[in-house]
C-alpha cells in the first residue's frame, strides 16, 4: 500500500476495531480518594475524548472516552489537608510505622493493581495512543520497578539495623521520611512515571497527593480501590482537575515538603515559587531534554540507523530520553539520510493494538498543528523534507518528518519537538555538535556513534561534564532502572533510580548515645524489647 494511502486510511469504522479492544463502555470518573475514602463529586467535569477516531456517516471524530472531576481550590486543600493529617508532623501512623510494615502494605498494592492489568492497558492505549506492546510493557515494568523498590528498601535497611560506634559515640543511621510528597507525572507515561514517584515516596514513610497528567487520567480509576485497600486512611490521596487550579494552592500552603514533578522547567519554576520557603522544598524533576546524537564518519552506517530510528521515534518521539536532532558528519551524511528515509517507509503506522505498529495518533490535540509548524519553518531556512509523505496530516496522526538539512536557523534546532520530526545536522568538525552541547539549555544524554576507540573517549571525557548519560552506539534510554537517572541544566532535579528514589524521598537520621552503661542498658532495652520502629536490629529478611 502506498504511504499516502496507509495515512489516509488509519482510522477505521467501529465494527472494524477487534472486540477485545473495544472500549464499550465509557469511564465517567466521579471519584476521588481522600482520607481513605472514595468521595463523588457532583461538579464541573472534564471530558475525555481519545486520539483515536472513529469514522463515521459525519467524517472523523475523536472517540469519547470519559470525564473526569474538575476539583475546585477548596477540594484541592482538604485533599491536602488528608495527607497533612496522617503525616501529623511525623507523628502520625504511618511515618512511624515499622518498615516491614509499610512493605506490606506495598505489596498489598502492587498485588491488587496486577489484578486490574489488562484494563489500565487498554485505557493506556485509547488515552494516549500508546501501543498494545508498549502500553504491555509499562504496565508490566512498573509492577517490576515496586518489586525491586521493595527489595533495595530491604536491602538498605538491613544496612542500618546495625550500630556504629566511633570516638566513644554510639549511633544508629536509618533513613526518615520528609513529610507530605505532591506526585505529578507526565502523559507520555502517566502510569509508569507517576508510580516510580510515588511507591518510593510511599515506602520511606511520606504521605502523599497523587495528581495524575492531563493526558492519561482515566487509566487510574481501576487503581482508587487498591490504593483505598492497600494504605492507611490519608496516605494516598487524589487530586483531578487542571493543574493551574488545583496545585498553586498546596503549594502556597508551605505545607508541602516534596514536590516529585515530570514535566517543563516553566512549569516546575512556576510551581517552586509559589512555596512560601522553597529552602524546605524537596525537588525531584524530570524535565526537557534535546538528546543529541553524533554520528561519527566511521560508524556502522545500519546499526546507526536503526538505533536512531528507535531512539527518535519509540511513542512517536514522544519522550524526554528521544533522540531529537541527529548530528551527522557530511562525508556520511547523504547515506545516512537515505538509508534512514528507507527504513521510515517500512515502518508500521497505525492503531494502537494493530500488530507491529509504531506510529500511532497523538493525544496532544495541538500537537500536529505545532510539528508542522516547526516542519514549514525549517523548509524555510533551506531543509527538505527527505522521506516521501513526511509531516503528513490526518486529523491526530502526523507521519515522521526527515528534516536534511537542519541549520541554526531553524526553530527545530532549539525547539524539543516531543514528536516524530527528526532533524539532521550534516557537521564537519566535530566542534559542531559538541559547542551545540555546551551550549544548550538541557544536559541529559547523548548518543556516539562511531569505532574508533580513541575518539570515542576523547569525546566521553568531555561530555561526560555535561550530560548524565553517555550512550556507545546505541539510542537514549532511561532504563535498567537500576542505573541513575538525573540530568544537568535545566534536564533534571535529582537522581532517580530503584535505590536513589529511596533517598531522594527520605532524609538520614541518626539516634546517637555516648558509650556508657546507662545508654547501653536503654538501647539495649529498646531493641531487645522491640519499643521502637526506627531504633532498631531487626532484619528484614
Amino acid at each position: 500500500m502506498m504511504i499516502q494511502s496507509r495515512i489516509e486510511s488509519i482510522f477505521c469504522e467501529w465494527d472494524d476495531i477487534p472486540e477485545q479492544f473495544r472500549m464499550t463502555t465509557s469511564v465517567e470518573q466521579r471519584e476521588y480518594l481522600i482520607n481513605g475514602e472514595l468521595r463523588s463529586l457532583e461538579g464541573a467535569t472534564q471530558e475525555v475524548f481519545s486520539p483515536v477516531c472513529i469514522k463515521s456517516a459525519d467524517g472523523l471524530k475523536r472517540h469519547r472516552l470519559g470525564s473526569f472531576p474538575l476539583m475546585t481550590e477548596a477540594e484541592s486543600l482538604a485533599v491536602h489537608d488528608a495527607a497533612v493529617a496522617a503525616y501529623d508532623n511525623g507523628r502520625g501512623a504511618w511515618p512511624t510505622m515499622a518498615v516491614s510494615e509499610r512493605i506490606r502494605c506495598v505489596q498489598a498494592f502492587a498485588s491488587q493493581m496486577k489484578a486490574c492489568r489488562e484494563e489500565v492497558v487498554c485505557l493506556l492505549m485509547w488515552e494516549i495512543g500508546k501501543t498494545l506492546k508498549d502500553a504491555q510493557k509499562e504496565f508490566d515494568r512498573t509492577t517490576a520497578y515496586i518489586e525491586d523498590t521493595v527489595d533495595a528498601l530491604k536491602d538498605l535497611d538491613r544496612i542500618s539495623s546495625r550500630f556504629t560506634i566511633v570516638e566513644g559515640i554510639i549511633g544508629q543511621i536509618r533513613r526518615a521520611p520528609l513529610g507530605v510528597t505532591l506526585c505529578m507525572g507526565p502523559y507520555n507515561y502517566p502510569l509508569n512515571e507517576c508510580l516510580t514517584t510515588l511507591i518510593p515516596a510511599l515506602i520511606t514513610g511520606n504521605t502523599t497527593v497523587l495528581k495524575p497528567p492531563r493526558h492519561g487520567v482515566l487509566l487510574f480509576s481501576p487503581l482508587l480501590e487498591a490504593f483505598r485497600d492497600a494504605f492507611p486512611p490519608g496516605v494516598v490521596n487524589t487530586l483531578f482537575g487542571m493543574g493551574h487550579t488545583v496545585v498553586p494552592p498546596l503549594m502556597r500552603s508551605g505545607k508541602i515538603d516534596a514536590l516529585a514533578f515530570i514535566g517543563s522547567s516553566k512549569a516546575a519554576n512556576s510551581l517552586q515559587k509559589e512555596h512560601p520557603k522553597p529552602h524546605r522544598l524537596r525537588l525531584v524533576l524530570g524535565l526537557e531534554a534535546k538528546n543529541p546524537a553524533i554520528v561519527l564518519p566511521d560508524a556502522d552506517l545500519d546499526l546507526a540507523v536503526a538505533e536512531c530510528v528507535v531512539g527518535s521515534l519509540s511513542f512517536n518521539g514522544q519522550r524526554c530520553t528521544a533522540l531529537k536532532i541527529l548530528f551527522v558528519h557530511e562525508c556520511i551524511a547523504e547515506e545516512f539520510v537515505a538509508l534512514f528515509s528507507t527504513a521510515l517507509a517500512t515502518l508500521g503506522a497505525g492503531l494502537p493494538w494493530e500488530p507491529g505498529v509504531m506510529i500511532t495518533p497523538l493525544p496532544d490535540q495541538e500537537k500536529p498543528n505545532y510539528l508542522t509548524e516547526l516542519v514549514e519553518n525549517a523548509k524555510k531556512f533551506g531543509a527538505k523534507v527527505m522521506n516521501d509523505e513526511g509531516g503528513r496530516v490526518n486529523n491526530s496522526f502526523f507521519y515522521p518528518a526527515l528534516l536534511y538539512p537542519v541549520n541554526d536557523k531553524m526553530r527545530v534546532y532549539q525547539e524539543e519537538q516531543f514528536g516524530p520530526v527528526i532533524p539532521i545536522v550534516p557537521f564537519n568538525e566535530i566542534e559542531t555538535p559538541i559547542r551545540y552541547i555546551e551550549e544548550s539549555a538541557y544536559g541529559q544524554q547523548v548518543s556516539i556513534f562511531g569505532r574508533d576507540p580513541q575518539d570515542i573517549a576523547k569525546l566521553i571525557d568531555h561530555l561526560v561534564n555535561q550530560v548524565s548519560r553517555i550512550n556507545l552506539n546505541s539510542q537514549c534510554q532511561r532504563g535498567p532502572d537500576v542505573f541513575p537517572f538525573t540530568g544537568r541544566k535545566d534536564s533534571a532535579v535529582g537522581t532517580l533510580s530503584v535505590s536513589d528514589a529511596l533517598r531522594a524521598f527520605s532524609i538520614r537520621a541518626i539516634v546517637a548515645a555516648k558509650e556508657f552503661d546507662l545508654n547501653k542498658q536503654i538501647i539495649s532495652d529498646i531493641t531487645r524489647e522491640h519499643r521502637s520502629n526506627f531504633l532498631s536490629t531487626d532484619f528484614i529478611l
